[in-house]
């Protein structure tokens, strides 16, 4: 899974302000990483953060020139950032990307988007809405808001606690007997 954003709010470049659909999340623009204008990217979403990505932040358009660091705390440079004032201006904007500038994903890929407010089920059981994707070291989970009982249900990304994800339909299948629940 990699994570999806809400789109900027954007008007031009023949993008439309409002379509989540076509916005991916690359991350968020963290400290200064030297005197050069390159940055930490917080909440970074690796795939979309390489050398010559064209990324959207404060309503401005870049090219990423140069990444370094690792996938957990990644540093980019932008053309035309630079120097650490310019980075420390952007600190805390949101990095999106065109969702058509994306790199393809596998079968079994997602982006957050495609599932925040998918409806969860068990069959024909309704258990609740897909309020976010958590990364978590050892594997991606599903926060589901539960409307039955009024607390969370953390759902692992495993095949064992997934049946299915239609994600054009919004529905995710899930097992809660193997989660648990019944």
């Amino acid at each position: 899974m990699r994570p999806e954003a809400e789109p900027p709010d954007r008007t031009a470049a023949g993008s439309t302000a409002g379509d989540p659909s076509g916005w991916l999340r690359a991350g968020r623009v963290g400290r200064p990483h030297g005197l050069d204008g390159s940055f930490y990217v917080r909440e970074p979403t690796p795939p979309l953060l390489e050398a010559g990505t064209r990324v959207h932040i404060a309503g401005q358009d870049w090219t990423i020139t140069r990444r370094s660091g690792d996938d957990r705390r990644p540093i980019v440079s932008l053309d035309g950032c630079g120097a650490r004032e310019a980075a420390e201006a952007l600190i805390g904007e949101w990095l999106t990307v065109a969702r058509s500038e994306a790199p393809e994903l596998d079968e079994d890929e997602w982006w957050e988007a495609d599932l925040v407010g998918c409806v969860v089920r068990d069959g024909e059981r309704r258990v609740g809405t897909v309020r976010r994707l958590l990364g978590l070291p050892s594997v991606d989970v599903l926060e589901v808001a539960r409307e039955d009982v009024g607390s969370d249900l953390l759902v692992p990304l495993i095949r064992d606690a997934v049946r299915s994800v239609d994600a054009e339909r919004k529905v995710i299948q899930v097992n809660l007997r193997f989660l648990g629940i019944d």
